[in-house]
């Protein structure tokens, strides 16, 4: 891992403020890494920088943190390499600009893994619950995992104990990407009981990640911050069991605000384990799941469908949900802006800018010096049809 300007100045900036920083990353998308880093160093900032990175902006620990990264086989992910997910992540800015304040956008993130983040994020579901899951929890959060996996879609959580560590091991058993998110340093083994299935990931083409520098201890207060990337980094997030007072069921609310597709598992009525699943399906902030093809029809991976289904007639017959809207809103002459074509389809303008890609990768659709529209060989197979 090479240590550019760039790499030691995000090196010192994600240790020097505790995250989420929204005051800094503003700062640092503004005037960029390194100067921001000299600004910070001297206390030649805003009011509010100043408040975020005061008490550690005399703490220069960059290249250490980085030479310890190197020891654990970790390396720091930066905006400006081309693994940095900056499609999944643009919902952070988003939800910032609507007063979402704790919708900060990462300055760094810290990795250990074979896996590239980006790819991970290209297609992944985010299955989360209690850390005192039941029997029936575990089993459906593993079966969703292994299901999800095999139809190529990556698994986000937490490594917590429960629905968390059932999830990562079913993805795992599938030969699957599971992609596990600490609140703590990859150096914390945290939790204990969970270092040797961490270790699994890693070696077995996932990826353990993390926001906070070697050396961070856990803290409740991270795990809640941490929350936000589980969000972010997947196109939905499943809860399988949840109190109504939880990590899980904040990780469902933080998916929420950023427009994020939210699903949750119903569970036996007598059980407190499935109290906060319940609230969210009967305050219509989650879609009821209760099988992994409910999961990819919700969704809408591009190019997915079940062993059951018939092999598709027209090439936008396999589109989930949200794609066949946002393929069905392009113009067939004109071209159309991810605004205007959020504005006819009814899709949120992040879900537009990340299907839009991907309709392009299918052939579906194609930008031009107008915008976006379909394909000319789409419209003539549709035409024909």
């Amino acid at each position: 891992m090479s240590m550019t300007d760039e790499r030691l100045a995000r090196a010192y900036l994600v240790r020097v403020a505790e995250p989420p920083a929204p005051a800094l990353a503003a700062f640092v998308a503004e005037w960029g890494p390194i100067a921001a880093a000299e600004a910070v160093r001297k206390g030649l900032c805003p009011q509010r920088v100043q408040g975020e990175t005061a008490a550690r902006r005399e703490l220069n620990l960059a290249e250490p943190d980085l030479e310890a990264g190197e020891r654990i086989g970790a390396r720091l992910i930066i905006p400006e390499d081309d693994e940095w997910p900056a499609w999944p992540l643009l919902c952070l800015d988003v939800a910032r600009g609507r007063g979402v304040q704790s919708a900060a956008v990462p300055l760094a993130l810290w990795a250990r893994g074979d896996a590239r983040l980006d790819e991970a994020a290209e297609a992944a579901v985010a299955i989360v619950g209690a850390r005192a899951a039941s029997g029936y929890g575990e089993h459906v959060a593993g079966e969703f995992a292994y299901g999800l996996a095999q139809r190529e879609l990556s698994i986000f959580s937490g490594a917590a104990y429960g629905i968390d560590g059932a999830a990562h091991r079913g993805a795992l058993a599938a030969d699957g990407v599971t992609v596990a998110l600490l609140g703590c340093g990859l150096d914390a083994g945290y939790p204990a009981g969970h270092v040797v299935l961490l270790n699994k990931i890693a070696e077995q083409g996932g990826l353990v990640v993390s926001e906070y520098p070697p050396g961070t201890p856990p803290a409740r207060h991270r795990f809640l911050v941490r929350n936000r990337l589980i969000a972010a980094l997947s196109e939905g997030t499943v809860v399988v069991e949840a109190g109504r007072r939880s990590g899980a069921r904040n990780t469902a609310t933080t998916a929420g605000a950023l427009g994020k597709i939210v699903m949750a598992v119903p569970g036996p009525i007598s059980s407190a384990m499935s109290t906060g699943c319940h609230d969210l399906i009967r305050n219509s902030a989650a879609t009821l799941v209760g099988s992994v093809d409910d999961v990819i029809d919700i969704v809408g991976k591009l190019g997915t469908r079940t062993t059951e289904r018939l092999r598709p007639r027209r090439r936008t017959d396999g589109l989930g949900a949200d794609a066949l809207r946002v393929h069905e809103a392009l113009g067939r002459g004109q071209g159309k802006s991810a605004e205007q074509v959020a504005t006819e389809s009814g899709v949120p303008v992040p879900r537009v800018r990340a299907v839009l890609p991907a309709l392009e990768l299918e052939g579906l659709a194609e930008r031009g010096e107008s915008g976006w529209q379909q394909c000319r060989a789409v419209r003539k197979t549709q035409e024909s049809a």
